[in-house]
């Protein structure tokens, strides 16, 4: 991307009209804020281009209106709306199914307004990410052009909301923070929000799965609706399949305006970032870009992410040429103005390379873990190579496929004490999840952790296969699979899997530093499919693949590669009880002894995407 002046100040005042009610189809009115270009206070008559937020997290935030007085200070309206059931709007909330609907009728209502110029744009980060995507799977006919950050599911089943097979608990705790803003929690404060408020989140996460109407949510039907009937559905039926949830059953008429999909490597949304994006590049005229980061969920100004520091150089405000709001005004003033911003030719892709820093402790106690941007012109890269790093006995990995017969590594998997999530690709997990890089070791701090606070590899449950010491660097950048030949005594289970970065001994640390980079599970029933699970038979060996988030990591010479082989990953995802059945109806769990092949003719293996140095 090319160096240039940025834009000039702000031209315009800012007028606000407030709770401008939009009919969508059904008869019900969503509030949105308008935001004008004005002169001394009155708002200036004539048509701009317009761009629109639609969230469920207030329109009136204080961060919203910041971003919106920047932009309608360039010469655009700014709308922002509260979705359907949410703050100002009518209606009730259903997470995420009503968003394609109500999003192509409030363009519609957009272009019918004096001030809207027939051109509108969208952007918003999260959920108004998710709105974007949705109403894009409907191609409205006035949309121009779209800027989606950290969200927009391509597929809620397979990543978001579900993963693996494994629902994703960061649902519960996103149900139970935003039952406390729900209309119900609003108007009656003295009860409905004060039982919300005296609850424990930390001891519901004890009495899993929760009943309906007699969990922390039953004082906000909605949201325990909503919550009940996402974890109910286990299989990919016609559900998952809606507009809202996925993009990919709607590609074919998914809206092809110019748009930026930006995610993370430690955001839950990194698969579904780059999925749109590769299956969307291929499909429209877009032009279609891809911006991946760092960070965790939305911290794009942020330079750590949990315990690892990436440096100045990883927050967009630094690197990618201009501050943040100025860099979205570029592509909008490109797409909605016709104004050239000297982007032509540039590359569509920017990735930033995690790793090769310094390895010091630093003044905020984080590992300076380091990174680099590069420009791509594709994604995945096409001169990385898939390595497979074969499992070994005695817990090595290494890229020469094991020879012979060996048994099998095996552990027993208690769902009553399962595995503690010690970072990750996680967002609205608090108070009982933490995102992020962190040292692979258990703490008061991480959920479920007991002491006395031992590194996770140390359990018994954990299985641990790790290179030697790398001769050279090693970078590893794109998605990650990691192909297993398994068995168990139950009839049902799951795998975990998780890639490290193993960082030696060091003055700052004595014990090293696993880093975790990226993760996944699946769920053993839906080895073959998400739509026909498949019961396993006890101590059959059965072949199985892991999808891990997708990253991008220099292992620096000295360090090693590790892959992590667990059954849980408890509080990011659902507990398998190991019967068969749904954990999110199902009560019930047993133990389970499960065991992982690596022998010459079942040969498990990690398969990293390899890039050639230089």
């Amino acid at each position: 991307m090319s160096q240039i002046e940025a834009p000039s100040p702000a031209s315009y005042d800012v007028h606000v009209e407030r709770d401008v009610m939009a009919t969508m189809r059904d008869g019900i009115q969503l509030a949105a804020d308008v935001h004008r270009p004005a002169r001394q206070g009155q708002p200036v008559d004539g048509s701009f281009p317009v761009l629109l937020q639609r969230t469920p997290y207030g329109k009136s935030a204080d961060a919203r209106v910041q971003e919106a007085a920047f932009f309608t200070g360039q010469g655009y309206v700014t709308v922002l709306q509260d979705c359907r059931g949410r703050y100002a709007s009518q209606g009730g909330f259903t997470k995420y199914v009503d968003d394609g609907p109500d999003g192509y009728d409030t363009l519609a209502w957009l272009a019918q307004q004096p001030w809207c110029n027939g051109k509108v744009g969208t952007y918003g980060l999260s959920y108004a990410a998710h709105t974007q995507a949705a109403l894009a799977c409907l191609n409205p006919p006035n949309l121009a052009c779209m800027w989606l950050e950290a969200g927009g599911f391509s597929n809620a089943f397979l990543s978001g909301c579900r993963h693996g097979g494994a629902f994703e608990l960061r649902q519960v705790t996103w149900a139970f923070r935003e039952a406390l803003q729900s209309p119900e929690a609003q108007k009656d404060p003295l009860v409905t929000k004060a039982a919300l408020e005296s609850q424990d989140i930390h001891e519901w996460f004890t009495r899993m799965p929760w009943k309906r109407g007699h969990s922390p949510l039953r004082w906000t039907p909605e949201y325990e609706d909503y919550l009940l009937e996402i974890w109910s559905h286990e299989t990919f039926d016609e559900y998952w399949q809606q507009v809202g949830l996925c993009a990919e059953s709607h590609y074919g008429q998914f809206s092809g305006v110019p748009q930026v999909h930006m995610g993370s490597w430690y955001d839950p949304y990194s698969r579904t970032t780059t999925d749109n994006f590769v299956a969307l590049s291929k499909m429209k005229k877009g032009p279609v870009s891809l911006i991946m980061g760092p960070w965790t969920h939305g911290a794009r100004s942020v330079t750590h992410a949990g315990d690892v520091e990436f440096g100045g150089q990883s927050i967009v405000d630094n690197n990618l040429d201009l501050d943040y709001n100025h860099l979205r005004l570029r592509f909008f003033d490109r797409w909605l103005k016709g104004i050239e911003d000297g982007d032509a030719g540039e590359p569509g892709v920017r990735v930033f390379v995690m790793g090769g820093g310094s390895g010091r402790r630093d003044s905020q106690s984080r590992l300076e873990h380091g990174g680099r941007w590069r420009k791509e012109r594709e994604w995945p890269l096409a001169r990385a190579k898939a390595t497979a790093f074969y499992l070994r006995p005695g817990g090595q990995l290494s890229t020469a496929a094991p020879e012979g017969t060996f048994a099998p590594s095996s552990y027993l998997f208690d769902p009553n004490h399962p595995v503690p999530t010690i970072g990750g690709s996680i967002s609205s997990g608090q108070p009982i999840m933490v995102p992020g890089g962190f040292d692979q070791r258990e703490s008061a701090e991480f959920y479920g952790s007991t002491p006395p606070y031992l590194p996770l590899a140390t359990r018994p449950d954990v299985l641990v296969f790790q290179t030697a010491p790398l001769p050279e660097d090693v970078e590893a950048t794109g998605p990650v699979i990691v192909r297993l030949w398994v068995a168990s005594s139950a009839v049902d289970t799951d795998f975990t899997a998780k890639l490290v970065d193993v960082y030696p001994p060091s003055e700052d640390y004595p014990e090293g530093y696993a880093l975790n980079l990226t993760d996944g599970i699946l769920r053993a029933k839906f080895r073959d499919s998400w739509e026909q699970p498949q019961l396993m038979e006890p101590g059959v060996v059965y072949p199985l693949t892991i999808q891990l988030a997708p990253t991008s990591n220099l292992f620096v010479q000295g360090h090693r590669i590790r892959l992590d082989i667990s059954s849980s990953n408890f509080p990011r995802f659902d507990v398998n009880g190991n019967t068969g059945e749904n954990p999110g109806l199902s009560a019930v769990k047993v133990p389970a002894r499960n065991s992982v092949f690596h022998d010459a003719q079942r040969p498990s293996q990690v398969i990293l995407p390899v890039v050639p140095a230089g």
